[in-house]
């Protein structure tokens, strides 16, 4: 059943490229050269986007990031292991002069949502904050960006 989760190209991740492609922003798509293969490298931004999944990545207070009853133990190493991860990608990220975004899998899941996020991210990538988060109980973004 694993075998069948994607890791690249899932659906909430081609809904965001083709909004902010549509906004005229060009990006390489999951680049080796960059610890933690971001979803999203923006060069000319000197940014990347990380279009993370509620379940697998722990998004906190979200209603998609349930934990299964069964093998809870397994299920809650493998839960902290993820978010170990993306913790210390993004500090050496920051560390290496790179501007990140988190982009969750809940602030994508209507094409109105879509729109809403493309927008938010288009004005972070223009402006000069070093981190943004976007989720679905947001609808607005975790930096100051004068909507909130």
């Amino acid at each position: 059943m694993m075998s069948g989760i994607r890791g690249k190209d899932t659906k909430p991740e081609l809904a965001l490229r083709r909004a902010l492609h549509a906004r005229g922003f060009r990006f390489r798509l999951h680049s080796k050269r960059v610890l933690g293969r971001p979803d999203l490298l923006l060069p000319k931004h000197r940014a990347v986007v990380f279009v993370h999944g509620c379940f697998w990545h722990r998004h906190e207070g979200c209603r998609y990031a349930t934990s299964p009853s069964t093998r809870a133990d397994f299920w809650k190493a493998k839960f902290e292991a993820n978010v170990a991860r993306d913790r210390a990608v993004r500090r050496k990220l920051l560390e290496d002069g790179w501007r990140i975004a988190t982009v969750w899998e809940c602030a994508l899941r209507k094409s109105d949502q879509v729109s809403a996020s493309a927008d938010l991210l288009s004005a972070w990538l223009r402006s000069n904050e070093l981190q943004a988060q976007l989720g679905e109980e947001e609808a607005r973004c975790s930096w100051p960006c004068g909507q909130e």
